[in-house]
């Protein structure tokens, strides 16, 4: 599938929350927290702010190694909901909502104080 996303970047705020993240959940992977994070923004109904997020001193993934073996369906979603939004699909819409949905992901999860460990994780793909 033709993706216009080659590197994800993560801005150093983020970047702070992720590792507070990890040392909560005991995952070790960026992009595992990554894509749980996205599907979390993705989730919400509103969308997201657009605010401008500097990435060029974060932490950057390879888009295959971010997606692994979901890639495909992760680019699917994210165009199924900028369609929804009434955003376009076109490169750079894309590139920027993707952005804007991993980082508000993050904030999510970093921000919610029931997450303790990876169960708590596991929980809200339930709820």
């Amino acid at each position: 599938m033709d993706n216009p996303i080659e590197r994800v970047r993560i801005s150093p705020a983020a970047e702070e929350q992720l590792v507070k993240l990890k040392r909560s959940t005991k995952i070790k992977q960026w992009n595992t927290l990554c894509r749980w994070a996205l599907c979390r923004s993705l989730a919400e109904s509103s969308v997201p702010s657009p605010i401008s997020i500097k990435t060029n001193n974060g932490v950057e993934i390879a888009w295959n190694v971010f997606g692994g073996e979901m890639a495909d369906i992760l680019l699917i979603a994210l165009k199924q909901r900028c369609y929804q939004d009434g955003l376009g699909t076109d490169p750079d819409t894309l590139k920027q909502q993707f952005t804007l949905h991993l980082h508000r992901g993050i904030g999510y999860l970093a921000g919610d104080n029931n997450i303790k460990q990876i169960e708590d994780l596991i929980a809200l793909g339930i709820d």
